[in-house]
């Protein structure tokens, strides 16, 4: 999650999907108490373009970690 605080990201999931459909993805973060209707089809794009996951304890501690005042079910690194 330091890569976060240092690297190129989008936040959220409209933004993330967009990312990960146009190939500028390299890692994504999913909080663990992201509700499933939002997590689940976001973990089988991750999966459909071989996109590593990496799983944060919950959506505020993803938020901070992306400099968001606001808690954060996904976001992605960008290439």
């Amino acid at each position: 999650m330091e890569r976060l605080k240092t690297e190129k990201h989008v936040v959220g999931l409209k933004q993330s999907v967009r990312a990960i459909e146009e190939d500028k993805a390299t890692l994504a973060f999913v909080a663990r108490d992201a509700e499933y209707h939002v997590a689940f089809p976001f973990e089988t794009l991750c999966k459909e373009h071989n996109i590593e996951i990496v799983y944060v304890n919950n959506m505020k501690e993803l938020g901070k970690a992306c400099h968001v005042e606001v808690p954060t079910a996904v976001a992605v690194l960008l290439r």
